[in-house]
């Protein structure tokens, strides 16, 4: 059995990455393995660590993931072994190996092939942990592939080309909002449920340019603006399965399912449970039940008979490596707030109204986010999950920081596409001019680093620059697209 050591698993990932693994290696049971392919590192989800591996395992090329730990055992520890995202692992690697079992197992129940570090490792553990330090810091602040050179173009240069592309990056929101305020209306002109029945929305729905009458129903605003918010609740790891849990648990179904009482706490049942992340109360033990997910549960219990639509997993959700008040339990809470807002206080009446009468940008700006934070409050002030108590209290289920990205990110470009599609351009500009104009408060480690790369240290707190950084990596540099960079062109020139 190896010495057991354990060390930052990003540094782990640089040598899976950076290792030269030209020769032939063994897995903990003697079968003969090479690597063809390493992967693609998996950096959004809580899934395996490296996707689309391919491995030659004794005379078969498999094509799947592979996922790192420091020990054998961690496999368990970490929930590999109940989590479905990881059905699809070829090849287990580890720093250390604590434990005579050769393989570990799938949640379906198939054997991984376990292979060692210290198998393939040309210069031993502490060289190449060195370097992966290195490496690992220089891929951090090297975000952009002119790093070296960006101080090179003038700064006028720079903040015009990220303002533009800040301008670019809002449009594009607001394009994939009345693409999906489109299929909205297709569903309801057909009375069709999603995501239970598939659909093909004609191109000419697309095309088309829809009349006041067609566009003035509140229900479709309802939806699209409930979609968004979720979608921005769930940050990157979980943005995807929030979306399909408002789609699911759409507006229409939280405006007819809520019992009288506890109008909230019934949003919490239906959500919660179409999440599928309420615990089997009648598989645990009474004392490890607490009365909320009782209520919940009973809750659903009367209601679930008039829903037919798709019931998620636990598994669907990213837990993993996200800090405690991330969880998705707390902003599937916050979000059963913003329904609330949405079908009993009006909200989107009050954001139009808001935004058609307070002239000053600022007082504006800090009115709208004003309604976006939200207090913790009742069993999620001390509950980051299901049954199991805090370790100090909650105080904010959507705080001041994702209130900012929301109203930049969900706000600006909701508001913009309503009054244009409705027919008030003037009050369409002063949206846009907002978001030319207004400071953003949130950190974002790519804009950080950008910035830095950049030069331009303290540009990224206006909104449209921030917004135009992320552009310039997403569509320039991560597409290596220097010479269609106004930046690039500059300094590669």
């Amino acid at each position: 059995m190896s010495v057991q050591i354990k060390v930052p698993e990003k540094f782990l990932y640089e040598i899976w990455k950076n290792q030269n693994i030209n020769k032939e290696i063994f897995t903990a049971c003697g079968e003969k393995i090479f690597v063809f392919e390493r992967g693609i590192e998996n950096t959004e989800t809580g899934g395996p660590d490296f996707l689309n591996a391919r491995v030659k395992i004794g005379n078969i090329t498999y094509v799947g993931d592979v996922e790192i730990d420091n020990l054998q055992s961690d496999w368990k520890t970490h929930g590999h072994n109940l989590n479905k995202r990881y059905n699809k692992v070829i090849l287990h690697a580890i720093l250390s190996c604590d434990s005579n079992s050769k393989f570990v197992y799938t949640q379906e129940g198939r054997k991984i092939p376990t292979v060692c570090f210290d198998s393939f490792l040309e210069e031993g553990i502490n060289a190449s942990l060195r370097k992966a330090i290195v490496s690992e810091r220089e891929n951090k602040t090297n975000k952009i592939p002119c790093h070296a050179i960006a101080a090179t173009a003038d700064e006028k240069t720079k903040v015009d080309f990220l303002f533009e592309l800040g301008i670019e990056r809002f449009k594009k929101k607001c394009e994939r909002m009345v693409h999906r305020l489109k299929e909205l209306i297709y569903l309801s002109d057909l009375h069709l449920k999603e995501p239970v029945i598939r659909y093909e929305i004609p191109q000419n729905y697309y095309d088309k340019t829809f009349t006041v009458s067609e566009l003035n129903k509140r229900e479709i605003w309802e939806q699209l603006f409930y979609e968004e918010i979720f979608e921005a609740l769930g940050y990157s790891q979980n943005k995807t399965i929030m979306m399909k849990l408002a789609q699911s648990a759409n507006i229409e179904i939280m405006r007819s399912l809520t019992p009288n009482g506890n109008v909230i706490q019934g949003y919490e049942s239906v959500l919660f449970n179409i999440a599928g992340l309420v615990p089997d109360v009648l598989n645990l033990p009474t004392q490890e039940v607490s009365e909320y997910t009782k209520d919940v549960t009973k809750i659903w219990t009367d209601l679930k008979g008039s829903y037919d639509g798709r019931i998620y997993d636990q598994t669907d959700w990213h837990f993993f490596r996200l800090r405690p008040l991330n969880f998705p339990t707390l902003r599937i809470a916050g979000g059963a707030r913003v329904v609330d807002k949405i079908l009993n206080h009006n909200l989107i009446t009050v954001l139009v109204k808001k935004f058609t009468e307070i002239h000053n940008h600022t007082v504006l700006s800090n009115s709208v986010k004003s309604l976006l934070i939200i207090k913790a409050d009742g069993y999620w002030a001390k509950h980051y999950v299901f049954d199991k108590e805090a370790p100090e209290d909650i105080h904010y289920l959507v705080g001041s920081s994702r209130a900012d990205e929301i109203y930049i990110n969900v706000i600006l470009p909701f508001m913009y596409i309503y009054f244009d599609l409705f027919g008030k351009k003037s009050l369409a500009q002063k949206v846009l001019k907002i978001f030319g104009q207004v400071n953003i408060n949130a950190e974002n480690s790519l804009v950080t680093e950008i910035a830095e790369s950049l030069s331009l240290h303290n540009a990224w707190k206006r909104t449209v620059i921030y917004q135009g950084m992320i552009e310039l990596f997403r569509s320039y540099c991560t597409k290596q697209r220097c010479l269609d960079c106004r930046i690039g062109t500059k300094v590669f020139n």
